[in-house]
């Protein structure tokens, strides 16, 4: 009897094994599925982002600096893309393409091109908002920061919307790339605080200061953006957006008094 059930124990174990072997092989199996899915998706949108900075070339100030940043967004998605190794560096990967997308959409309407297809949010787009009404605050230096809903001579920068480093930036066209620092260094500093209330305090369609102050609009997707921003720092430091902007990064990021 003993050895009857020694037999049935060590059968036991080995249909216990065998199983879980083939269980652990089956979800090796589906985890390389999905991480090869991330890849070929990432890889389309970059491959498209990268066709339409190759055939697209900026016609005034707005669009210029537009496609420029489209431009910065393909190089840090086909990086991110060439050493990701994750579904969620893949995603991210994606997240830098289709924002890079968004930027190419924004030139184009300005040079009255015919718009692509409709592109898919970015993360934390909707909650982000959008400027609805031409605002300008006084800095503490005595300069100024102007939003606008559309492109004009005083606000090329352009933002589609969304997350950085875990906080709204609402997409709108702006004097200043405010939102710069936060994304080169995944960190907001306390005076970004007093901006964003000055900026947007009762504008209809924007967070709230306290929206703002509370971030973590995006989970980790929103911190590791800000991470891989920080990542891309010197290159974005040495020529941001084709403009002057990396001269005025290298002073300590001091955007008008507010010092990001």
């Amino acid at each position: 009897m003993l050895d009857i059930l020694v037999l049935l124990a060590i059968a036991g174990g080995a249909v216990w094994f065998f199983n879980s072997r083939k269980d652990k092989k089956q979800q090796q199996e589906l985890e390389q599925v999905k991480f090869d899915d991330a890849i070929a998706d990432a890889r389309r949108w970059v491959d498209r982002l990268g066709n339409q900075v190759l055939t697209i070339s900026g016609e005034d100030a707005a669009s210029t600096q537009a496609m420029a940043d489209a431009s910065e967004r393909y190089n840090s998605a086909a990086s991110a893309l060439s050493s990701a190794t994750t579904v969620k560096q893949a995603q991210l990967a994606r997240e830098s393409a289709l924002e890079g997308m968004h930027y190419v959409n924004a030139a184009r309407e300005i040079m009255g091109m015919t718009p692509g297809p409709e592109l898919p949010e970015l993360e934390g787009q909707r909650r982000a908002g959008k400027v609805t009404e031409r605002r300008t605050i006084q800095q503490e230096d005595g300069t100024t920061l102007t939003a606008s809903p559309v492109a004009t001579d005083e606000t090329p920068n352009y933002y589609p919307g969304g997350n950085v480093a875990g906080r709204p930036v609402p997409a709108g066209w702006y004097s200043a790339a405010w939102w710069a620092p936060a994304m080169m260094t995944g960190m907001w500093t306390a005076s970004s605080m007093m901006m964003f209330s000055a900026m947007f305090a009762g504008m209809a369609g924007t967070p709230s200061a306290e929206e703002f102050a509370a971030g973590d609009m995006g989970g980790d997707m929103g911190g590791e953006m800000g991470d891989a921003g920080g990542e891309m720092g010197g290159d974005m430091g040495g020529d941001f957006g084709g403009g002057d902007f990396g001269g005025d990064m290298g002073g300590g990021f001091d955007f008008g008094g507010f010092d990001f």
